[in-house]
């Protein structure tokens, strides 16, 4: 059967295209100087990840790789506005990290959101803005603009989305140890259980509950192997899973399995290589499971264990995943301690959504604009709004392109220009757009300044600007 757990993807989205904005005057008998009344056109839908807790795998993106919102339709005359493209709303478990791609090497740059609560949601790729119709741009003295916006283009980029599962305890140790064999026991899971090592290739699911009516939810991650940190064995792909969980259920295989290994030296490795992938997973609390107890022979196996679980704090519990041994008193004591943990963390960070903040910064890198030095007399400027306010500007409209001047010098680039370097005369780049810069200039001609990051709008209200 085919394997339909999936934990990371990379997928392409991309908001829907605003609609343009409509030049138009009213036409009708006995009003021989009607007004503008073109209507703006609509805003392109957004892509929207959500977190769905009925969801526990990234399967719907492992195929399915380009994800459209609907874009926006155009304004007409008599102020009719163009509708909205519809949205788009991508699914994700609880537990999602959502990170912007480097279009070139498909490596992360940054993160964009991590969804841990049921409804949680992030727009990660925004419709484009509808342009607005020319009934905006009057003023006192333009009372008859012929011109409008054009839509904006909307963005289109990858993204990562990669699952960490929220269980509340992990099962680490090394390949047939008997991790599944454990999880089976104390839950309603059914992993795939045999004699050989990486019979677990996908995490597994469960819920424990304690004698106490106390419950919770362990994940049976596969097995590790020395230099799982670095990419070996299966590791790599499944450390990820730990990081959330309150409590690491550390088993140990005493009778040292096939090859005879040392149950110290596994017990080590394991921590060691915890330790290497994230820090604070060393000092996450633990409980130390030796596995296997009832097998003749391995009792000064067990005694050493237990001396070196608890030389470093830890709990220790001798078990027997075959016929049961120890395991009431595994489950009663872990869910005692994740109850504990969990209102730790509820009293240090109470549970909220985010969305709202998650949308904050989103908005608050669409505003940035970066000036940045590419020759000598040449300046690269760029930016989400700055850039939408070229792109939707009617090049072929000398009145719109004297507005688009004038939306510059409200928004401050001819300032921030100055502060970089630039000097009359200068060229400046946005998109594939070029201007010739005609402001004051700074004092000092071989400014040693390359790059200057503002926000865009910090200091003005062209945002709020309705001509």
């Amino acid at each position: 059967m085919e394997n339909t757990f999936t934990d990371l993807s990379h997928i392409n989205v991309k908001g829907g295209d605003g609609g343009a904005g409509c030049m138009s005057f009213r036409r009708e008998a006995f009003v021989p100087k009607g007004g503008p009344d073109g209507g703006d056109g609509g805003h392109g839908g957004n892509v929207i990840v959500e977190a769905d807790a009925q969801l526990s795998s990234l399967i719907d993106y492992r195929y399915k790789h380009h994800f459209r919102a609907g874009r926006g339709t155009h304004g007409q005359g008599a102020r009719r506005y163009g509708r909205d493209g519809e949205e788009l709303v991508l699914k994700v478990p609880l537990g999602t990290v959502v990170r912007e791609l480097d279009p070139q090497s498909q490596t992360p740059m940054y993160q964009i959101a991590d969804l841990t609560q049921p409804g949680e949601r992030v727009i990660v790729a925004p419709g484009g803005a509808g342009g607005r119709g020319n009934i905006h741009f009057v003023t006192s003295v333009r009372r008859a603009p012929a011109f409008a916006e054009k839509g904006e283009p909307a963005l289109e980029h990858w993204i990562e989305l990669e699952m960490k599962l929220m269980a509340d305890a992990a099962l680490v140790g090394m390949p047939s140890v008997g991790k599944s064999s454990i999880i089976a026991r104390i839950s309603a899971a059914r992993p795939k259980v045999a004699d050989y090592p990486f019979t677990t290739l996908v995490p597994n699911l469960g819920v424990a509950r304690a004698t106490s009516g106390q419950s919770f939810v362990a994940a049976d991650v596969p097995g590790l192997i020395e230099g799982a940190s670095e990419g070996k064995g299966l590791g790599h792909q499944f450390l990820r899973h730990i990081e959330r969980t309150a409590l690491i259920m550390h088993v140990v295989d005493v009778t040292g399995g096939y090859e005879g290994r040392d149950v110290i030296e596994d017990y080590a490795t394991i921590n060691a290589e915890l330790a290497a992938y994230a820090s604070e997973l060393a000092v996450r609390p633990q409980v130390v499971v030796a596995n296997k107890c009832d097998l003749p022979g391995c009792e000064e196996a067990v005694e050493r264990l237990r001396a070196a679980a608890e030389a470093d704090g830890h709990e220790f519990f001798a078990v027997s995943a075959a016929t049961g041994l120890g395991l009431d008193a595994l489950v009663n004591r872990v869910a005692a301690m994740v109850a504990d943990l969990r209102r730790e963390v509820a009293a240090a960070e109470p549970e909220r959504d985010l969305t709202e903040t998650w949308e904050r910064d989103r908005q608050r890198r669409d505003k940035r604009m970066v000036i940045r030095r590419e020759e000598r007399h040449v300046w690269r400027v760029s930016g989400a709004a700055i850039e939408r306010m070229v792109v939707q500007t009617d090049w072929e409209n000398d009145e719109a392109v004297a507005f688009l001047q004038h939306r510059f010098d409200r928004c401050g680039l001819d300032l921030q220009l100055a502060k970089a370097g630039a000097v009359n005369g200068d060229e400046i780049r946005i998109l594939g757009f070029a201007f010739t810069y005609e402001g004051e200039g700074a004092d000092d001609e071989y400014s040693e300044v390359n790059e200057v990051e503002e926000e865009l709008f910090a200091d003005s209200d062209d945002a709020k600007e309705q001509e």
